[in-house]
């Protein structure tokens, strides 16, 4: 069995345990709801009987703890050892982009590379960074990174104006969309449009890439990536639409070699390689390597 077999399979598992148990909270997928007030709903907990794995949407360190949270009521919060002892089990906490750049470089589209540079574009941006065969763990709010000056407000309770986040995201589209076609309109309608040749929704797709390609050529002068992976469930839908022109862009603005050589590609593993970085981080719980 390949590690990403092997991942896979606990996965299935748990939410097969899930479905089946009537106590999801001891052996399967678990909301952290319960637990911790207002944590968003696509926090999860995932439980075997051997180990357990926690992915969540902020700031993760080295030491498993949280130390702060943009969007969440967390401060200095030890999750870790939350979950140790709530479920008796090994446990093991990372940031979910951190997660999804896990899964890609070990398993996906950065395999075999040393420096390497991942964002999902979903509801948000997250991104995550392996520089020299290691998982960067400090702080990385990528989603946060300046691409226009005074532009439109961050979501959340960021109080910044004009984050890729703003500017390059799932809800970024969604309110493109509404703006085009009404307001019933989402991201998914913005690219479909996109793909049925509708020359409007095309461009304003690019614009989204232009502001993507800006943000990745300015970090690509900073940790000089291998390759840029783009995921999330925006980025897999958008594809090409999006990630050609944010190439373009990031080449532009690149120092060279990057800006001739540098390549963004989508991630291997799809809108899922957060799910499949949080199984890596449950074996490393269990291997006491994190």
């Amino acid at each position: 069995m390949t590690e990403l077999e092997r991942c896979i399979d606990f996965i299935v598992r748990l939410a097969d345990r899930a479905a089946k148990t009537k106590e999801p909270s001891r052996y399967g997928v678990a909301h952290l709801n319960a637990d911790l007030p207002r944590v968003w709903s696509r926090n999860y907990l995932f439980a075997d009987r051997d180990l357990a794995a926690v992915t969540a949407d902020e700031l993760v360190t080295e030491t498993d703890r949280i130390l702060g949270a943009a969007n969440l009521p967390l401060d200095d919060y030890d999750l870790a050892a939350h979950a140790t002892e709530a479920f008796g089990l090994p446990a093991g906490v990372e940031n979910d982009a951190n997660a999804a750049a896990l899964a890609e470089w070990r398993l996906g589209a950065g395999r075999g590379l040393s420096n390497l540079l991942v964002l999902t574009l979903g509801t948000g941006v997250g991104g995550g960074i392996v520089l020299d065969d290691h998982l960067y763990r400090g702080w990385a709010e990528i989603g946060h990174v300046v691409v226009q000056v005074n532009g439109p407000p961050c979501p959340g309770s960021c109080h910044g104006h004009g984050h890729l986040e703003a500017l390059a995201s799932g809800t970024a589209a969604d309110a493109v969309a509404r703006e085009l076609y009404g307001p019933e309109a989402n991201a998914h309608v913005l690219v479909e449009r996109a793909r049925a040749g509708d020359a409007l929704a095309v461009e304003r797709l690019a614009e989204i890439g232009g502001f993507l390609g800006a943000a990745i050529g300015s970090l690509a002068n900073v940790f000089d990536p291998e390759l840029v992976v783009v995921g999330g469930g925006f980025g897999e839908a958008a594809g090409e639409l999006v990630l050609g022109p944010a190439q373009e862009a990031a080449r532009r603005e690149a120092l060279a070699p990057a800006d001739s050589a540098l390549r963004v590609v989508p991630a291997e593993l799809g809108a899922g390689a957060g799910l499949v970085g949080a199984a890596l981080v449950a074996f490393e719980a269990l291997d006491g390597t994190r």
